[in-house]
């Protein structure tokens, strides 16, 4: 059994508890492995009281002192690496290697951050262009303000620095609320920032029952911008909570691999594999359906079915490829999918059983457009596959989707990549590769029901600033004397 530990919140640079915890359990063995703090409604108006006062001062800090005061957070991450990674492989089920490499990857992402940030420079414009002279303006990027930042279980490293790092350095002051499955990393993250001193009330970190403070978090009249990632419902009610604040979501995805009847088979099945099922698939640009070509379908099929019959499958600690889900609502939900497809005649290829939270990775063959499994995201390792007989079909089918964050597309014709690729309606679409986010400083978005706003470095950056400008105006005319 796992020692309970204890991690507090973050609140004006007071690690902070008020006696009551939510309680963390391990997806693992689905006992209690942490706590994190309960707060209340008073707790957390407090917290974006002195958020919003910190971040005047913070704004006028000089932008290379504010890089110092980060950069020695980040070199507490680097010293505390491993034990970071082992909390993600405690707290979300989540291999070894995958840990260690998230942990790895948000370090370089905190460094481009900052040499990004370096390059921000302000605009200036003439008047003469439009026929005005002695005209000149200067349009320089200022930071919003206070930014929420909540992050998702799935990379609760990465997808909270993600976040935070990019408003801190732009000089607003953040509150973080990290996923309740995810809490015990997001606060000790937290706790080294504490130690890196940054100033009180710059950075907060929150915690408790989103079902409980998740409205009073978002509907604060301090908040200028809210940065989410999470589920497309919980998104959908902060968009509709918060007509007034500045909105950055990353939601749901049912992303598709579209594979043509020319395309690499060997190549395309590794490549959905590796979508489809890393980290058991817990990931909004997983591989969630795969539309191919009936002329080529049972080929990939074969092959498919012999790559996941080679994952490997258990516990986190054993550095596996599938590892439990997060919880066993999640096991439920995914039960529920693969049952009404079977029902309405969908073939089970390989998987579908289950220990605990242990799903075994699971390949539905002959998928229609009638079951939930089609176009519900089951955020869990189980992989649709549906045939198409044209082109068309397989457009009609990918863009009818509520979902449209990433699509992937196989095929050695570039003419149909590109004519493909044009016709889909999603944010991002890979050729010849799995959906994914990275490398950190692509953009990254989403349309439909997958998204608003645009993530990844640059833009990330431009998201938590705004142009303010100042214009001059003057006369060459001499002054009578």
């Amino acid at each position: 059994m796992n020692k309970v530990r204890q991690i507090n919140a973050l609140i004006n640079g007071e690690n902070y508890q008020n006696g009551k915890w939510v309680d963390i359990i391990s997806p693992t063995t689905n006992e209690v492995i942490g706590q994190v703090p309960a707060l209340t409604k008073k707790e957390i108006d407090d917290c974006y009281q002195v958020a919003a006062k910190a971040q005047k001062s913070w704004a006028t800090t000089p932008l290379l002192e504010r890089i110092a005061v980060l950069n020695k957070w980040k070199e507490l991450m680097v010293e505390y690496q491993e034990e970071i990674a082992n909390l993600i492989v405690l707290e979300i089920a989540k291999g070894k290697t995958a840990a260690v490499t998230e942990v790895t990857r948000t370090i370089d992402y905190i460094e481009y951050t900052f040499e990004e940030m370096k390059r921000m420079h302000p605009r200036t414009y003439t008047g003469d262009s439009w026929g005005i002279a002695n005209k000149m303006g200067i349009f320089q990027y200022v930071p919003k303000g206070v930014v929420l930042a909540i992050s998702p279980f799935n990379y609760p490293v990465n997808l909270s620095i993600a976040k935070i790092i990019p408003a801190l350095v732009a000089g607003n002051s953040v509150v973080f609320k990290p996923a309740s499955q995810g809490s015990l990393v997001g606060l000790f993250l937290a706790q080294l920032a504490n130690v890196a001193k940054i100033p009180a009330g710059v950075f907060n970190a929150v915690s408790g029952k989103g079902s409980e403070i998740g409205d009073i978090l978002v509907e604060n009249p301090l908040i200028n911008v809210i940065s989410f990632t999470g589920s497309t419902a919980v998104g959908t009610g902060i968009a509709q909570k918060s007509l007034r604040t500045d909105l950055i979501l990353e939601m749901g995805g049912k992303d598709p691999a579209i594979v043509l009847a020319d395309a690499d088979l060997e190549l395309t099945a590794t490549k959905i594999i590796k979508g489809a099922f890393s980290y058991s698939g817990q990931r909004c640009t997983a591989i969630k359906r795969v539309l191919v070509d009936q002329k080529v379908k049972q080929a990939l099929v074969k092959l498919l079915v012999e790559k996941v019959n080679k994952l490997k499958v258990g516990n986190p600690e054993d550095d596996c490829d599938v590892t439990p889900v997060i919880n066993e609502k999640t096991v439920k939900y995914i039960k529920g999918l693969i049952n009404d497809a079977s029902k309405k005649g969908a073939k089970i290829l390989t998987g579908n059983k289950f220990e605990k939270n242990l799903i075994y990775p699971t390949l539905v063959d002959n998928v229609n457009q009638s079951m939930a499994l089609a176009w519900e995201e089951p955020f869990g390792p189980v992989l649709p596959i549906i045939s198409f007989t044209n082109v068309d079909e397989a457009i009609k089918i990918a863009n009818a989707s509520q979902y449209a964050l990433q699509a992937a597309i196989f095929t050695t014709n570039i003419n149909s990549a590109m004519t493909i690729a044009h016709a889909l309606d999603t944010g991002t679409v890979n050729i010849n590769d799995q959906t994914q986010r990275g490398p950190d400083l692509f953009p990254f978005m989403g349309v439909k029901d997958s998204g608003l706003g645009v993530q990844g470095i640059h833009d990330a950056l431009i998201s938590f600033l705004r142009p303010k400008g100042i214009v001059f105006n003057w006369s060459d005319k001499k002054e009578n004397k």
